[in-house]
Protein backbone atom coordinates (compact mmCIF):
# COMPACT_ATOMS: atom_id res chain seq x y z
CA UNK A 1 0.00 0.00 0.00
CA UNK A 2 1.23 3.53 -0.74
CA UNK A 3 2.18 5.58 2.21
CA UNK A 4 -0.12 8.26 1.54
CA UNK A 5 -4.03 9.01 1.64
CA UNK A 6 -5.64 11.75 -0.05
CA UNK A 7 -7.99 13.84 2.09
CA UNK A 8 -10.89 16.21 0.48
CA UNK A 9 -12.85 18.73 2.38
CA UNK A 10 -16.43 18.30 0.40
CA UNK A 11 -18.38 19.43 2.80
CA UNK A 12 -18.93 20.92 6.75
CA UNK A 13 -15.34 22.78 5.87
CA UNK A 14 -15.55 26.31 7.39
CA UNK A 15 -18.98 25.63 8.04
CA UNK A 16 -21.68 23.61 9.71
CA UNK A 17 -23.71 22.14 7.26
CA UNK A 18 -23.19 19.58 4.54
CA UNK A 19 -20.47 16.80 5.83
CA UNK A 20 -18.68 15.04 3.28
CA UNK A 21 -14.97 13.91 3.76
CA UNK A 22 -13.02 11.64 1.09
CA UNK A 23 -10.20 9.42 2.15
CA UNK A 24 -8.77 8.16 -0.79
CA UNK A 25 -5.99 5.37 -0.39
CA UNK A 26 -4.66 3.07 -3.32
CA UNK A 27 -7.18 0.08 -2.11
CA UNK A 28 -9.62 1.67 -0.88
CA UNK A 29 -12.14 5.11 -1.48
CA UNK A 30 -14.47 5.97 1.63
CA UNK A 31 -16.79 8.80 1.78
CA UNK A 32 -17.51 9.84 5.53
CA UNK A 33 -20.79 11.14 5.29
CA UNK A 34 -22.96 12.79 2.84
CA UNK A 35 -25.09 15.99 3.79
CA UNK A 36 -26.77 18.41 2.69
CA UNK A 37 -25.62 22.12 2.89
CA UNK A 38 -28.23 24.39 4.65
CA UNK A 39 -28.74 27.63 5.35
CA UNK A 40 -27.43 30.75 2.92
CA UNK A 41 -28.27 30.75 -0.61
CA UNK A 42 -25.08 30.48 -2.00
CA UNK A 43 -24.33 27.62 0.35
CA UNK A 44 -27.44 25.90 -1.05
CA UNK A 45 -26.98 26.25 -4.38
CA UNK A 46 -23.57 23.88 -3.60
CA UNK A 47 -26.11 21.23 -3.29
CA UNK A 48 -27.04 21.30 -7.13
CA UNK A 49 -23.82 21.20 -8.23
CA UNK A 50 -21.93 17.86 -8.99
CA UNK A 51 -19.14 17.06 -7.09
CA UNK A 52 -15.60 18.13 -8.11
CA UNK A 53 -14.53 14.10 -7.65
CA UNK A 54 -15.07 10.88 -9.37
CA UNK A 55 -18.23 9.67 -7.42
CA UNK A 56 -17.98 6.10 -9.28
CA UNK A 57 -14.72 5.92 -7.50
CA UNK A 58 -15.97 5.95 -4.35
CA UNK A 59 -16.30 2.44 -2.73
CA UNK A 60 -18.07 2.97 0.35
CA UNK A 61 -20.02 5.51 2.22
CA UNK A 62 -19.42 5.61 6.48
CA UNK A 63 -22.40 7.48 8.11
CA UNK A 64 -21.73 8.98 11.80
CA UNK A 65 -25.55 9.61 12.27
CA UNK A 66 -28.56 10.19 10.46
CA UNK A 67 -29.25 14.33 10.24
CA UNK A 68 -29.83 16.00 7.59
CA UNK A 69 -26.75 17.77 7.09
CA UNK A 70 -25.05 14.25 6.91
CA UNK A 71 -27.16 12.20 4.90
CA UNK A 72 -29.30 14.46 2.59
CA UNK A 73 -27.26 14.34 -0.41
CA UNK A 74 -26.96 10.38 -0.08
CA UNK A 75 -29.79 10.36 -3.53
CA UNK A 76 -27.83 12.62 -5.44
CA UNK A 77 -24.31 10.52 -5.26
CA UNK A 78 -26.50 7.72 -6.57
CA UNK A 79 -27.27 9.82 -9.30
CA UNK A 80 -23.66 10.77 -10.03
CA UNK A 81 -22.76 7.19 -10.15
CA UNK A 82 -22.12 5.20 -6.34
CA UNK A 83 -22.91 2.09 -6.68
CA UNK A 84 -21.16 0.87 -3.22
CA UNK A 85 -22.92 0.29 0.06
CA UNK A 86 -23.71 2.84 2.46
CA UNK A 87 -22.65 2.01 6.21
CA UNK A 88 -24.03 2.91 9.58
CA UNK A 89 -25.49 1.48 12.72
CA UNK A 90 -28.88 0.30 12.57
CA UNK A 91 -30.71 2.85 14.50
CA UNK A 92 -28.56 5.41 11.96
CA UNK A 93 -30.06 3.79 8.91
CA UNK A 94 -33.15 3.89 10.60
CA UNK A 95 -33.36 7.60 10.79
CA UNK A 96 -31.56 8.27 7.77
CA UNK A 97 -34.43 6.23 5.71
CA UNK A 98 -37.06 8.41 7.54
CA UNK A 99 -35.25 11.22 6.54
CA UNK A 100 -34.43 10.93 3.11
CA UNK A 101 -37.92 9.42 2.58
CA UNK A 102 -39.50 12.80 4.27
CA UNK A 103 -37.14 15.20 2.54
CA UNK A 104 -37.93 13.68 -0.75
CA UNK A 105 -41.55 14.16 0.00
CA UNK A 106 -41.30 17.86 1.13
CA UNK A 107 -38.87 18.65 -1.81
CA UNK A 108 -41.63 16.89 -4.34
CA UNK A 109 -44.19 18.82 -3.07
CA UNK A 110 -42.51 22.11 -2.60
CA UNK A 111 -41.95 21.77 -6.18
CA UNK A 112 -45.05 21.35 -6.94
CA UNK A 113 -46.46 24.49 -4.82
CA UNK A 114 -44.08 26.14 -6.36
CA UNK A 115 -45.17 25.55 -9.73
CA UNK A 116 -48.67 26.03 -8.82
CA UNK A 117 -48.28 29.54 -7.39
CA UNK A 118 -45.38 30.27 -9.85
CA UNK A 119 -42.94 31.83 -6.92
CA UNK A 120 -40.09 29.79 -8.22
CA UNK A 121 -37.63 31.44 -10.77
CA UNK A 122 -37.48 28.42 -12.32
CA UNK A 123 -39.47 27.18 -14.95
CA UNK A 124 -40.16 24.45 -14.26
CA UNK A 125 -39.22 24.02 -10.24
CA UNK A 126 -37.73 20.42 -9.65
CA UNK A 127 -37.48 18.33 -6.33
CA UNK A 128 -33.93 18.28 -5.43
CA UNK A 129 -34.74 14.29 -5.23
CA UNK A 130 -37.85 12.08 -5.27
CA UNK A 131 -39.21 9.53 -2.88
CA UNK A 132 -38.55 7.24 -5.62
CA UNK A 133 -35.06 8.48 -5.60
CA UNK A 134 -34.60 7.85 -2.22
CA UNK A 135 -36.16 4.75 -2.07
CA UNK A 136 -33.46 3.38 -4.41
CA UNK A 137 -30.77 4.56 -2.17
CA UNK A 138 -31.85 3.59 0.96
CA UNK A 139 -31.52 0.00 -1.02
CA UNK A 140 -27.56 0.44 -0.28
CA UNK A 141 -27.94 0.39 3.38
CA UNK A 142 -26.19 -1.57 5.07
CA UNK A 143 -26.47 -2.25 8.58
CA UNK A 144 -23.40 -2.54 10.89
CA UNK A 145 -22.64 -3.30 14.60
CA UNK A 146 -20.85 -0.61 17.26
CA UNK A 147 -18.02 -0.75 19.40
CA UNK A 148 -16.58 -3.85 16.71
CA UNK A 149 -13.99 -3.37 14.42
CA UNK A 150 -14.53 -3.95 10.81
CA UNK A 151 -12.68 -4.50 8.07
CA UNK A 152 -12.65 -3.34 4.78
CA UNK A 153 -9.18 -4.34 3.35
CA UNK A 154 -6.20 -6.28 4.66
CA UNK A 155 -4.57 -2.47 5.60
CA UNK A 156 -8.00 -1.32 6.28
CA UNK A 157 -10.32 -1.37 9.47
CA UNK A 158 -13.07 0.68 11.13
CA UNK A 159 -15.23 1.15 14.28
CA UNK A 160 -18.43 3.05 15.52
CA UNK A 161 -18.28 4.54 19.09
CA UNK A 162 -21.16 5.56 20.78
CA UNK A 163 -21.29 9.20 20.86
CA UNK A 164 -24.90 10.76 22.00
CA UNK A 165 -26.02 13.43 20.29
CA UNK A 166 -29.26 11.45 18.27
CA UNK A 167 -29.95 8.09 18.70
CA UNK A 168 -27.04 6.01 16.70
CA UNK A 169 -24.93 8.24 16.20
CA UNK A 170 -21.14 7.41 16.37
CA UNK A 171 -17.93 8.89 16.24
CA UNK A 172 -15.63 6.71 13.67
CA UNK A 173 -12.26 5.35 14.03
CA UNK A 174 -10.62 4.32 10.91
CA UNK A 175 -6.94 2.27 10.67
CA UNK A 176 -5.08 2.85 7.53
CA UNK A 177 -1.85 1.50 7.75
CA UNK A 178 -1.49 1.58 11.35
CA UNK A 179 -2.72 4.55 11.81
CA UNK A 180 -5.46 6.05 13.05
CA UNK A 181 -8.27 8.53 11.92
CA UNK A 182 -10.95 9.68 14.38
CA UNK A 183 -14.12 11.95 12.72
CA UNK A 184 -15.78 13.12 15.75
CA UNK A 185 -19.59 12.76 13.84
CA UNK A 186 -21.46 15.54 16.03
CA UNK A 187 -20.45 14.64 19.44
CA UNK A 188 -23.41 14.87 22.29
CA UNK A 189 -23.44 16.36 25.92
CA UNK A 190 -22.98 14.27 29.28
CA UNK A 191 -26.13 13.94 31.20
CA UNK A 192 -29.00 14.13 28.68
CA UNK A 193 -32.11 13.19 29.00
CA UNK A 194 -32.67 10.11 26.59
CA UNK A 195 -29.25 9.69 25.75
CA UNK A 196 -25.94 7.30 27.62
CA UNK A 197 -23.05 9.32 27.91
CA UNK A 198 -20.41 9.91 24.48
CA UNK A 199 -17.77 7.25 24.67
CA UNK A 200 -14.05 9.07 24.17
CA UNK A 201 -11.67 8.54 21.22
CA UNK A 202 -8.24 6.88 23.15
CA UNK A 203 -5.92 7.33 20.38
CA UNK A 204 -5.94 9.73 17.12
CA UNK A 205 -2.83 10.14 14.59
CA UNK A 206 -5.35 12.24 12.69
CA UNK A 207 -8.51 14.24 14.61
CA UNK A 208 -11.70 15.62 12.03
CA UNK A 209 -13.77 17.25 15.08
CA UNK A 210 -16.55 19.24 15.02
CA UNK A 211 -17.06 22.68 16.52
CA UNK A 212 -20.06 23.52 16.42
CA UNK A 213 -20.01 25.64 19.45
CA UNK A 214 -16.65 25.56 19.78
CA UNK A 215 -16.35 28.82 21.15
CA UNK A 216 -19.75 28.83 23.37
CA UNK A 217 -20.15 27.31 26.76
CA UNK A 218 -24.09 26.58 26.95
CA UNK A 219 -26.28 28.15 30.02
CA UNK A 220 -26.58 26.36 33.04
CA UNK A 221 -30.47 26.91 32.57
CA UNK A 222 -32.93 24.64 34.91
CA UNK A 223 -34.66 23.96 31.62
CA UNK A 224 -37.76 22.80 33.04
CA UNK A 225 -38.46 25.91 34.77
CA UNK A 226 -37.40 27.96 31.78
CA UNK A 227 -40.13 25.92 29.59
CA UNK A 228 -42.75 26.57 32.99
CA UNK A 229 -42.29 30.15 32.76
CA UNK A 230 -43.12 30.83 29.04
CA UNK A 231 -45.84 28.19 29.16
CA UNK A 232 -47.26 29.85 31.83
CA UNK A 233 -46.89 33.18 30.12
CA UNK A 234 -48.97 31.74 26.85
CA UNK A 235 -51.68 30.53 28.49
CA UNK A 236 -51.79 34.06 30.37
CA UNK A 237 -52.11 35.84 26.64
CA UNK A 238 -54.36 33.26 25.87
CA UNK A 239 -51.79 32.27 22.89
CA UNK A 240 -49.97 29.38 21.64
CA UNK A 241 -46.75 28.65 22.03
CA UNK A 242 -45.44 27.16 18.63
CA UNK A 243 -42.07 25.30 18.98
CA UNK A 244 -40.23 24.54 16.03
CA UNK A 245 -38.36 21.36 16.51
CA UNK A 246 -35.77 18.52 14.59
CA UNK A 247 -37.74 15.59 14.63
CA UNK A 248 -34.51 13.33 15.36
CA UNK A 249 -34.04 13.67 19.44
CA UNK A 250 -34.92 17.47 19.94
CA UNK A 251 -38.27 16.71 19.52
CA UNK A 252 -38.75 13.53 21.57
CA UNK A 253 -36.70 15.42 24.44
CA UNK A 254 -39.39 18.31 24.45
CA UNK A 255 -41.97 15.51 24.58
CA UNK A 256 -40.35 13.62 27.58
CA UNK A 257 -39.63 17.40 29.13
CA UNK A 258 -43.22 18.47 29.03
CA UNK A 259 -44.55 15.32 30.42
CA UNK A 260 -42.40 15.06 33.14
CA UNK A 261 -43.68 18.69 34.06
CA UNK A 262 -47.20 17.70 33.68
CA UNK A 263 -46.73 14.50 35.92
CA UNK A 264 -45.20 16.59 38.41
CA UNK A 265 -47.75 19.61 38.36
CA UNK A 266 -45.87 22.33 37.39
CA UNK A 267 -47.59 23.26 34.17
CA UNK A 268 -51.75 22.08 33.77
CA UNK A 269 -53.12 19.71 31.39
CA UNK A 270 -52.39 21.78 28.45
CA UNK A 271 -53.18 20.48 25.17
CA UNK A 272 -49.75 19.55 23.36
CA UNK A 273 -50.01 18.84 19.72
CA UNK A 274 -47.05 17.30 17.98
CA UNK A 275 -47.06 17.76 14.40
CA UNK A 276 -43.87 15.90 12.86
CA UNK A 277 -44.83 13.24 10.40
CA UNK A 278 -41.20 11.97 10.14
CA UNK A 279 -41.13 12.83 14.25
CA UNK A 280 -43.61 10.44 14.56
CA UNK A 281 -41.90 7.54 12.74
CA UNK A 282 -38.35 8.68 15.13
CA UNK A 283 -40.35 7.41 17.65
CA UNK A 284 -41.04 4.17 16.54
CA UNK A 285 -36.96 3.55 16.23
CA UNK A 286 -36.70 4.66 20.17
CA UNK A 287 -39.65 1.67 20.81
CA UNK A 288 -37.30 -0.67 17.90
CA UNK A 289 -33.60 0.22 19.56
CA UNK A 290 -34.43 0.54 23.20
CA UNK A 291 -30.39 -0.27 24.30
CA UNK A 292 -29.73 2.93 22.23
CA UNK A 293 -31.72 5.43 24.87
CA UNK A 294 -32.31 5.54 28.65
CA UNK A 295 -35.90 6.16 27.84
CA UNK A 296 -38.16 2.92 29.88
CA UNK A 297 -40.65 1.62 27.64
CA UNK A 298 -43.40 2.17 30.12
CA UNK A 299 -42.24 6.15 30.62
CA UNK A 300 -42.28 6.00 26.60
CA UNK A 301 -46.11 4.78 26.04
CA UNK A 302 -46.99 7.45 28.81
CA UNK A 303 -45.44 10.27 27.42
CA UNK A 304 -46.86 8.86 23.52
CA UNK A 305 -50.35 8.61 25.06
CA UNK A 306 -50.25 12.33 26.99
CA UNK A 307 -49.98 14.10 23.67
CA UNK A 308 -52.30 14.51 20.51
CA UNK A 309 -49.88 13.15 17.66
CA UNK A 310 -51.24 14.75 14.59
CA UNK A 311 -51.36 11.69 12.06
CA UNK A 312 -52.92 14.45 8.43
CA UNK A 313 -52.52 17.93 7.10
CA UNK A 314 -56.81 17.86 7.97
CA UNK A 315 -55.50 17.72 11.38
CA UNK A 316 -52.77 20.30 10.57
CA UNK A 317 -55.61 23.10 10.02
CA UNK A 318 -58.04 21.72 12.28
CA UNK A 319 -55.37 22.49 15.41
CA UNK A 320 -54.70 25.95 14.20
CA UNK A 321 -58.80 26.69 13.71
CA UNK A 322 -58.96 25.12 17.80
CA UNK A 323 -59.10 28.30 19.86
CA UNK A 324 -58.00 27.23 22.75
CA UNK A 325 -54.15 27.90 24.40
CA UNK A 326 -51.89 25.25 23.12
CA UNK A 327 -48.45 23.94 22.71
CA UNK A 328 -47.64 22.63 19.09
CA UNK A 329 -44.16 21.07 18.19
CA UNK A 330 -43.48 20.91 15.00
CA UNK A 331 -41.05 20.50 12.10
CA UNK A 332 -38.25 21.80 11.28
CA UNK A 333 -35.92 22.92 13.80
CA UNK A 334 -34.20 25.80 11.83
CA UNK A 335 -37.80 26.96 10.09
CA UNK A 336 -36.56 26.07 6.86
CA UNK A 337 -39.28 23.94 5.68
CA UNK A 338 -42.04 21.29 7.17
CA UNK A 339 -45.22 22.02 9.04
CA UNK A 340 -43.91 24.74 11.24
CA UNK A 341 -44.78 27.47 8.28
CA UNK A 342 -48.43 26.17 8.18
CA UNK A 343 -48.86 27.39 11.36
CA UNK A 344 -46.27 30.75 11.29
CA UNK A 345 -48.43 31.48 8.02
CA UNK A 346 -50.91 31.70 10.20
CA UNK A 347 -49.96 32.96 13.80
CA UNK A 348 -46.91 34.42 14.28
CA UNK A 349 -48.68 37.95 13.11
CA UNK A 350 -50.34 37.46 16.62
CA UNK A 351 -48.60 39.42 19.93
CA UNK A 352 -50.18 36.44 21.66
CA UNK A 353 -48.17 33.74 20.14
CA UNK A 354 -44.96 32.86 21.36
CA UNK A 355 -42.10 31.43 19.31
CA UNK A 356 -39.64 29.16 21.20
CA UNK A 357 -36.50 28.35 19.26
CA UNK A 358 -34.70 24.99 20.80
CA UNK A 359 -31.66 24.53 18.72
CA UNK A 360 -28.99 25.46 16.46
CA UNK A 361 -29.90 28.06 13.77
CA UNK A 362 -27.51 27.68 11.22
CA UNK A 363 -26.59 31.19 9.60
CA UNK A 364 -29.29 32.06 6.34
CA UNK A 365 -31.88 30.07 7.99
CA UNK A 366 -35.44 31.63 8.83
CA UNK A 367 -34.75 30.50 12.62
CA UNK A 368 -31.59 32.96 12.43
CA UNK A 369 -33.23 35.66 11.08
CA UNK A 370 -36.34 35.25 13.90
CA UNK A 371 -33.39 35.13 16.50
CA UNK A 372 -32.19 38.01 15.59
CA UNK A 373 -35.04 39.83 15.23
CA UNK A 374 -36.31 40.32 11.70
CA UNK A 375 -39.25 42.22 11.87
CA UNK A 376 -41.04 39.93 8.85
CA UNK A 377 -39.93 36.46 7.39
CA UNK A 378 -40.33 35.32 4.19
CA UNK A 379 -41.90 32.00 2.77
CA UNK A 380 -44.38 30.53 0.22
CA UNK A 381 -43.18 33.34 -2.16
CA UNK A 382 -44.58 36.14 0.51
CA UNK A 383 -43.60 37.88 3.49
CA UNK A 384 -45.51 38.00 7.03
CA UNK A 385 -44.76 40.86 9.67
CA UNK A 386 -43.32 39.15 12.83
CA UNK A 387 -45.80 40.19 16.11
CA UNK A 388 -45.49 37.08 17.74
CA UNK A 389 -42.84 36.93 21.17
CA UNK A 390 -39.22 35.13 19.89
CA UNK A 391 -37.48 33.23 22.43
CA UNK A 392 -34.89 30.74 22.56
CA UNK A 393 -33.21 28.28 24.52
CA UNK A 394 -29.63 27.42 24.40
CA UNK A 395 -29.67 24.95 26.73
CA UNK A 396 -31.41 22.69 25.14
CA UNK A 397 -28.69 21.99 22.45
CA UNK A 398 -27.74 18.35 21.41
CA UNK A 399 -24.32 19.53 20.56
CA UNK A 400 -20.86 19.38 22.66
CA UNK A 401 -19.96 22.91 24.16
CA UNK A 402 -16.70 24.00 24.30
CA UNK A 403 -16.11 22.16 27.30
CA UNK A 404 -17.50 18.90 26.62
CA UNK A 405 -14.85 19.19 23.40
CA UNK A 406 -12.27 19.71 25.28
CA UNK A 407 -13.19 16.72 27.85
CA UNK A 408 -14.41 14.49 24.76
CA UNK A 409 -10.49 14.76 23.86
CA UNK A 410 -8.60 14.86 27.32
CA UNK A 411 -8.46 11.12 26.87
CA UNK A 412 -6.43 10.89 23.92
CA UNK A 413 -2.64 9.56 25.04
CA UNK A 414 -0.98 10.44 22.07
CA UNK A 415 -0.36 13.47 20.51
CA UNK A 416 -2.18 13.68 17.27
CA UNK A 417 -0.20 14.43 14.21
CA UNK A 418 -2.40 17.06 13.05
CA UNK A 419 -6.14 17.93 14.72
CA UNK A 420 -8.39 19.06 11.28
CA UNK A 421 -11.35 21.60 12.58
CA UNK A 422 -14.75 20.90 10.56
CA UNK A 423 -18.69 21.36 11.09
CA UNK A 424 -18.18 24.90 12.44
CA UNK A 425 -18.67 28.87 11.39
CA UNK A 426 -15.37 30.77 11.06
CA UNK A 427 -15.72 32.29 14.82
CA UNK A 428 -16.39 29.06 16.58
CA UNK A 429 -13.63 27.24 14.62
CA UNK A 430 -10.73 29.82 14.99
CA UNK A 431 -11.90 29.72 19.23
CA UNK A 432 -11.67 26.08 19.42
CA UNK A 433 -7.92 26.03 17.26
CA UNK A 434 -6.83 28.48 20.15
CA UNK A 435 -8.15 26.81 22.94
CA UNK A 436 -6.80 23.51 21.63
CA UNK A 437 -3.51 24.98 20.86
CA UNK A 438 -3.21 26.49 24.14
CA UNK A 439 -4.74 22.85 26.32
CA UNK A 440 -2.62 20.63 24.67
CA UNK A 441 -0.40 22.34 22.37
CA UNK A 442 -1.47 20.53 19.31
CA UNK A 443 -0.81 20.99 15.64
CA UNK A 444 -4.39 22.66 14.98
CA UNK A 445 -5.83 23.62 11.35
CA UNK A 446 -9.07 24.92 9.60
CA UNK A 447 -9.70 23.22 6.48
CA UNK A 448 -10.80 25.25 3.46
CA UNK A 449 -14.18 23.89 1.72
CA UNK A 450 -13.33 21.37 -1.48
CA UNK A 451 -9.41 21.56 -0.18
CA UNK A 452 -7.82 18.71 -0.57
CA UNK A 453 -4.44 17.53 1.06
CA UNK A 454 -2.01 14.38 1.45
CA UNK A 455 -1.08 12.46 4.48
CA UNK A 456 1.80 11.07 5.13
CA UNK A 457 1.27 7.36 6.76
Amino acid sequence: MENYVQISFLGAAGVVTGSKFLIETSEHNILIDCGMFQGLKALRERNWKPLPIDVAAIDVVILTHGHLDHVGYLPRLVQQGFKGKIKGTAPTLAIAEIILKDSAKIHEEEAKKANKEQYSKHQPAIPFYTVKEAEHTIKQFEVEIEATWLRLTDHISYRFQYNGHIIGSTFIEIDINAKRFVFSGDVGRGDDYLLNDPKHPEWADFLFMESTYGNKLHPKDNVEDLITAIILETLEKKGNLIIPSFAVERLQTLMYILWKLYKARKIPNIPIFIDSPMGNNVLDVFRRFPKWHKLAMTDYEAMCNHMHIIQSYKETWETIDNPRSKIIIAGSGMVTGGRVLTYLQQLIDQARTTVLLVGYQAEGTRGRQLLEGAHEIRFFGKYYPVKATIKSIDSLSAHADQDDLLQWVKGIKNIPEEVFLIHGEPTALDALRVKLKAEYNWNVSIPKLEESLRIRI
